[in-house]
């Protein structure tokens, strides 16, 4: 199923590179870093987001020469595109569909690590006969962010059950949850964690990628432009290094984790405790399973004509990210 060009239209992401840098970099030591969340804005994330909390973020960089984080909040991964382009970022972590798709259309960015793996999703049905499985979507209206690895998943999902459905609209998670409620859409797809958010509300998933689709299970990559790059050759070692630590000391202090994952995403603490999970964390720069996920999503991009131009990932990396010939 080639996924029409309406849809594909809201993935180029690139209109934004002429246009300079939107805001100034703060100064040297400064480090712009875009993030997607739709809680608390403008806070780093996850392991580092934590890191950062308690104190340790910053001594990991100063090898890097890093005196100061900047971040900005996304909600979509090609909005995010967008700041990159327009020079507004120096790294982003975001989830692998948008990033790649960025870079199979020009932008200037090369890939630090795979930061997070085993990214669920779901397919949410509304309530008033609502759809009971994949096939009922036929002929059916679906929203989801497209452009992002939840749109990959859903994509992929549908095109395995040989399903059709009659539109697939961009809506961002807010309002989906708000269009299921008034049942102006069939169906939603939504990150696990509003996923949860939503069954305790009364709602039916119909698909989740762990139970039913483990092989389009998502990751999110952290990547830096190629300007910055050139400039700071030491980041790629100090970012790596920071996000092992992160991942560390997150599973160490688990509890304390999930509070942060709950606070930061705006989730219930059971909502949080439930959908984070010690295994998305990898400790390396590049666990094999989450290379073998991106190389995944990459050919099913390149089959769908997002990316226009295969390219191999090794090509990607970033210096000294990962020895040669890696990945796929």
């Amino acid at each position: 199923m080639k996924i029409p060009k309406v849809l594909a239209a809201g993935l180029l992401v690139l209109a934004a590179t002429a246009c300079g840098s939107s805001a100034a970099d703060g100064g040297s030591g400064t480090l712009r870093v875009g993030v997607i969340n739709s809680g608390v804005g403008n806070k780093l994330t996850r392991t580092l987001g934590f890191l950062d909390e308690r104190g340790e973020l910053l001594p990991e960089l100063k090898s890097a020469g890093i005196t100061k984080i900047q971040v900005a909040t996304f909600q979509n991964g090609p909005d995010l595109n967008q700041a990159l382009a327009g020079g507004s970022l120096d790294i982003g972590q975001y989830g692998d569909t948008p990033a790649l798709v960025g870079r199979g259309q020009g932008l200037p960015t090369r890939l630090v690590s795979l930061n997070s793996i085993r990214l669920d999703a779901a397919i949410v049905a509304k309530k008033d006969a609502g759809p009971a499985s994949l096939k009922d979507l036929e002929g059916k209206r679906i929203g989801v962010q497209t452009g992002s690895y939840i749109h990959r998943y859903l994509l992929g999902a549908l095109r395995q059950a040989g399903v059709k459905p009659k539109q697939i609209i961009h809506m961002y998670t807010p309002a989906i949850i708000a269009a299921l409620a008034n049942n102006s859409i069939d169906a939603g797809g939504l990150v696990s964690a509003d996923q949860v958010a939503q069954e305790q509300k009364g709602y039916r998933s119909i698909d989740v990628a762990s139970r039913d689709h483990p092989d389009l299970l998502g990751t999110s990559v952290t990547v830096v432009t190629e300007k910055y790059l050139a400039g700071h050759k030491d980041i790629v070692k100090a970012w790596q290094k920071a996000e092992t630590k992160g991942a560390q000391v997150a599973k160490a202090n688990w509890p304390a984790y999930t509070a942060f994952v709950g606070r930061t995403g705006g989730y219930a603490p059971q909502v949080s405790i439930k959908t984070t999970l010690k295994e998305q964390l990898p400790e390396e720069p590049f666990a094999a399973e989450g290379v073998k996920l991106l190389g995944g999503t990459k050919s099913f991009l390149v089959e769908q004509d997002l990316v226009k131009k295969d390219f191999p990932i090794d090509s990607w990396l970033a210096p000294g990210a990962k020895p040669s010939g890696a990945a796929p």
